[in-house]
């Protein structure tokens, strides 16, 4: 494959040759599948290894068996009463089980895929809102929770009649074979819930065809139109998270978009991110299902798996791989580790998630040799929205040109989703989002969720701040929604607000993200107290840490201030604290540095969002110095003018 969008031009020749409609393609994931069965059945599909050693043991899958296994999950699921309406849900790491059920629970019924590091009670509530029948999860393992956390979870939602147990068990060679099933731990939760071996009750399951549409008779298409068949929740650390629908047609469009744009038959993709976020079900897996390219799962936790990022370049070498998935955090780290291996195969990276400091990108590919590609996608819009184009020019810091059959906006909206005004080319607005990826009128499941979110009744309003450039690319410059994303993961801001403001001291609290060098962004808090009373930094910071679960919500910093800056409503103005954050954060990291530094604004500039102007003292050497570390945050910045 020769990716065909290397210019605006090219997109809109793209479109004028074919609605997206009329283009010859399945429009079931079943026919999706099926088409790339017969196409390439011995070809490799699917690989997943348990554990990191570039030489522990594997497993794989080619197109003909992966689509027997997933046929089997669908024929299994209508069995226990799933039906087109009701969901299936799973509480896994990433395996191969974990892809079958993804695939499986989309073809029967609705896919519904649960963070496993969610608290319970959320789990739960997940559970009950998409009604979930069939919860496929873990058997009890040694250094895992998820198996009583989906049974606990399973005693607060009724709706929960059967648990499909995975063992990873299997993978696994003597001795730790027969070691595991004595460290199991014990689960003394009870559910009403008929719990089965996942792998056991599909070997009863005919894989030749599915038949459940017409009694037993064996069909080759399951002869849905375009229906809802996934469910993703957003992401969050408080409350319920917001459930976004995702249809045939909008995952079938990141499969297509993904194949004809990024990747190819001939690719072998090295996925380390979990199945239950759309960047790896729909950025990577549909790839492959709309290729037939080999997707490979390094470990069940991915990046997060013990020994993946000191054998990642070994897991490449071993693996051939030709393309990886990542995000800026995970660059970073790679960055710290010697490329110990043979990556030649290696030839691209596709990162998401959160914007990449330029210094991560540029040592990236110095060190690698390997292309970048930054592309923006949304749990609200299926997944894939641009990318920097495969052939085409790259502009770093920018998400690249939008996909064919994307139309992207910026506009200025009110509450309700009217459009005041589109923004002119360079203008900074809301960025907002029309394709076969949105259910425009109903991406929440929960229609209350949908009210003002369509710019004119058609464009998803992502929450998200930027423009468009005279190439039309697209640069994100800010958020509307004040997530903090460290790493990647978003972070509610009222999480860290309504802890501090428990405590007794505190009047007024604004938490933000504060630049980091290798996170992005880390929480931190400005608090103005309470007439009369005292508290120090370290106090509320001790404070929030006791009353936030999620240690990566907790804020790292608090300051306290005389008066926080507010709205003529009384709102806390947040856009000063970033400002006071960034000055404070790049100072500090300059002056640990050795350098003198000042910074005597930070300027809300009208194309370029927040820039900070950094006052340097010293020579050629200072300057060049003060450039490479600057260079690792994704913060806009210039040095200011005597």
């Amino acid at each position: 494959m020769e990716s065909s969008l290397r210019t605006i031009a090219d997109k809109n020749r793209i479109e004028s040759e074919a609605a997206w409609e009329e283009l010859d393609i399945p429009r079931t994931l079943y026919g999706l599948l099926d088409r790339t069965s017969r196409n390439y059945p011995d070809s490799e599909a699917i690989s997943f290894q348990l554990l990191s050693d570039p030489k522990a043991p594997a497993e794989t899958l080619n197109w003909h068996e992966f689509r027997a296994r997933s046929v089997q999950a669908a024929n299994l699921f209508r069995s226990l009463g799933v039906g087109k309406e009701d969901s299936v849900a799973f509480l896994l790491p990433n395996s191969i089980e974990t892809a079958v059920a993804l695939v499986g629970g989309a073809i029967a019924g609705i896919v519904c895929p649960v963070n496993p590091l969610l608290d319970t009670a959320q789990i739960a509530a997940i559970l009950r809102d998409v009604n979930a029948k069939v919860l496929v999860t873990l058997k009890s393992f040694p250094k895992a929770d998820i198996a009583q956390k989906a049974a606990a979870a399973a005693s607060m939602a009724p709706s929960v009649e059967t648990i499909l147990e995975v063992d990873l068990n299997h993978y696994l060679t003597f001795p730790k074979s027969w070691i595991v099933p004595l460290l199991r731990p014990k689960n003394p939760v009870k559910h009403s819930a008929s719990v089965l071996d996942f792998n056991a009750e599909l070997r009863k399951q005919r894989g030749d065809g599915l038949i459940f549409e017409r009694g037993d008779a064996l069909i080759f298409d399951c002869g849905d139109a375009d229906r809802v068949a996934a469910c993703f929740h957003t992401g969050g650390t408080t409350g319920i998270p917001k459930i976004a629908q995702h249809k045939y047609s909008g995952i079938i469009f990141n499969g297509w978009c993904g194949s004809r744009e990024i990747a190819s038959k001939d690719e072998v993709l090295l996925c380390p991110l979990p199945l239950f976020h759309v960047f790896a079900a729909y950025a990577v897996l549909m790839i492959g299902i709309s290729s037939g390219a080999h997707v490979v799962f390094p470990t069940p936790s991915g990046y997060r798996g013990d020994g993946v990022f000191d054998n990642f370049w070994k897991l490449v070498e071993r693996w051939k791989v030709t393309f990886i998935v990542t995000v800026p955090t995970a660059a970073s780290a790679l960055m710290q580790r010697p490329v110990d291996a043979d990556i030649s195969s290696l030839k691209t990276a596709l990162c998401g998630s959160a914007p990449m400091p330029r210094a991560t990108f540029k040592k990236f590919e110095e060190t690698t040799g390997v292309n970048i590609l930054e592309g923006y996608g949304l749990t609200e819009a299926t997944c894939l929205i641009s990318v920097n184009p495969l052939h085409g020019e790259k502009k770093i810091g920018s998400v690249g040109l939008p996909f064919p059959y994307v139309d992207v906006r910026i506009l200025n909206c009110d509450s309700s989703g009217e459009v005041q005004s589109e923004c002119a080319t360079g203008e900074i607005g809301e960025i907002c989002v029309s394709s076969p990826g949105v259910f425009t009128g109903s991406t929440y499941r929960e229609e209350s969720r949908n009210d003002g979110l369509f710019a004119d009744g058609k464009w998803l309003r992502t929450g998200d701040l930027g423009k468009i450039d005279e190439d039309g690319y697209i640069w994100i410059t800010g958020r509307a929604k004040d997530l903090i994303i460290r790493g990647g993961r978003n972070i509610d801001p009222a999480v860290i607000e309504e802890a501090i403001a428990a405590h007794k001291a505190v009047a007024f609290v604004g938490a933000i993200g504060q630049p980091h060098r290798k996170l992005g962004e880390v929480p931190c808090a400005y608090v103005e107290l309470m007439e009369g009373a005292s508290a120090t930094s370290e106090e509320l910071v001790e404070f929030a840490a006791g009353k936030i679960a999620d240690e990566e919500a907790a804020p790292r910093f608090v300051e306290i201030m005389a008066e926080l800056p507010k709205t003529a409503v009384g709102k806390v103005f947040k856009p000063d604290l970033r400002k006071k954050a960034i000055a404070r954060v790049l100072v500090e990291t300059l002056k640990s540095d050795g350098l003198d530094a000042e910074i005597p604004n930070v300027l809300d500039d009208k194309n370029r969002g927040l820039v900070a102007f950094v006052a340097l003292r010293g020579g050629e050497e200072d300057v060049s110095r003060a450039r490479e570390i600057l260079g690792e945050f994704s913060v806009e910045w210039e040095f200011a003018k005597d």
